[in-house]
């Protein structure tokens, strides 16, 4: 199995501890989401993390999906309410 690097403590914790709070934006949600996913997906991560692992994903996943969702309505808001098409 690879070494775990410096960065894979934290993270691991993070995935084991339920009570993580949010992350500050969503781009460190993106960042602690693609991290975990490599992980996950090298097979680095102790089966007994793997459960909390995937729930911390889902979670970070809901909170850019949020994220997202109240940019697209502040951009509703600015124009109007009505969607416009976008132009390059």
């Amino acid at each position: 199995m690879p070494k775990a690097s410096a960065s894979s403590p934290t993270l691991a914790n993070a995935a084991a501890d339920s009570s993580v709070a949010p992350p500050a934006s969503y781009e460190a949600a993106m960042e602690e989401l693609e991290r975990l996913v490599a992980r996950l997906e090298s097979g680095e991560m102790p089966l007994d993390q793997l459960l909390s692992g995937y729930q911390r994903g889902a979670a970070l996943l809901q909170f850019c999906r949020d994220k997202l969702q109240a940019v697209e309505e502040q951009i509703k808001v600015l124009d109007d309410g009505a969607l416009k098409p976008w132009k390059a």
